[in-house]
């Protein structure tokens, strides 16, 4: 599986924007411009890792911004775009990743699903990039009268994320410095590589005027609504000495198998967490798979989960979590399980549900081979 790294742009002064602040740092419904683009990529699970390309006066901001986000330390741009580009492509080279995503800060709109299309489109291209066909008729003018028509066919309007194969997309850069190219396709194309064009979407628009601003507000002023996700996970028994169940150490005369401390509760929660907000599952933001993860506390996979929502400007309103076990007897403990859920989420207790029940001797739970668990989360997010 190819490992997707994303490069967001956000060195950009905003001179067609004004003020004294820079565009991806202006406020939207609360949050920057910046935080929301931020938070999108966040709650893709192929996207192994986010670095931001920044101006250095603005470290301050972009602290601010990113804050609680799974973000890289950023680095700093250059004096254009696209000598910003290269600087972030050349910051990632330890990582290596087989394709890079590359996102203007100030793009606040895109969703995984372009982001989807354009990987999609990188299994038989050397890059691609989501656009718009061209539907308005188009005039060439000159001193504020129409010289001609242009005809629009085969155009189209470009749009952001573009996705490329790291390597190719590095050396390209590193082949034009000094030229003047608008977006990492023309530095593509400049090379001779394939770009492939899928469909963009009409609301991933770029906050370059304070009226893009002010429109982009608009899209905020509902109410916000409601979304639920569910979440299932089991593990089976193994020699210990005590089980972790919602954070809470219970002993017990044997313990749980997992490749972290297999709190098959706090997993079963952070799955339904992340479903609520289509964030794909624990394995693909906690691969077992990955060394780094072994061993570690479960409380760290739901305060994850929680951080993206809250990205997102969206909170977690509630939480049901239902253990399924012959033993170890849940109830005496559920008062501490319910506490230390709460006090992960930052939820009063009274939001917070754990029940337990048996399957009466059934399957491997009534045999007393393992837990198993599942939960649902209530999150809210903004319209």
């Amino acid at each position: 599986m190819s490992t997707i790294a994303a490069l967001v742009v956000a060195a950009g002064r905003g001179r067609r924007f004004g003020g004294d602040i820079p565009k991806q740092y202006q406020d939207l419904a609360g949050r920057c411009v910046l935080r929301h683009s931020l938070a999108r990529l966040a709650a893709d699970p192929t996207i192994a890792a986010i670095r931001v390309v920044i101006h250095p006066d603005d470290i301050d901001l972009y602290r601010a911004a990113a804050k609680g986000l799974p973000v890289l330390e950023p680095v700093f741009g250059g004096d254009t775009r696209q000598d910003s580009v290269r600087l972030g492509l050349e910051s990632l080279a330890e990582l290596a990743p087989d394709l890079v995503l590359v996102h203007d800060g100030a793009r606040p709109f895109a969703d995984s699903g372009i982001n989807a299309r354009v990987v999609a489109a990188l299994e038989d291209n050397d890059g691609a990039i989501p656009a718009i066909a061209v539907a308005d008729t188009l005039k060439r003018g000159h001193q504020g009268m129409v010289e001609t028509t242009v005809d629009r066919g085969g155009l189209w309007r470009a749009q952001t994320p573009q996705g490329f194969r790291y390597a190719p997309l590095l050396a390209a850069h590193k082949a034009v410095i000094g030229h003047e190219l608008t977006d990492d396709a023309a530095v593509a194309e400049h090379a001779g590589l394939r770009v492939a064009l899928v469909a963009g979407a009409e609301d991933n628009v770029k906050i370059t005027t304070a009226e893009d601003l002010r429109r982009a507000h608009a899209r905020f002023s509902g109410a916000g609504y409601a979304t639920v996700g569910n979440g299932f996970d089991v593990h089976r028994f193994a020699p210990g000495t005590g089980v972790w169940l919602c954070g809470v150490l219970i002993a017990h005369d044997q313990g749980l198998e997992g490749h972290s401390d297999a709190d098959v509760a706090l997993h079963a929660l952070t799955d339904a967490v992340l479903g609520a907000v289509s964030a794909g599952d624990i394995g693909a933001h906690f691969p077992p798979s990955d060394p780094q993860w072994r061993g570690v506390s479960s409380d760290r996979f739901l305060a994850h989960a929680a951080a993206l929502v809250a990205g997102l400007g969206g909170k977690v309103v509630h939480v049901d979590v239902t253990l399924i076990c012959e033993r170890p007897k849940v109830g005496p403990h559920r008062p501490a399980m319910r506490a230390r859920v709460a006090d992960i989420l930052g939820l009063p207790m009274d939001r917070v549900s754990v029940k337990a029940t048996t399957t009466e001797g059934l399957g491997f739970t009534g045999r007393r081979e393992g837990i198993a668990a599942q939960a649902t989360a209530s999150v809210w997010l903004p319209a």
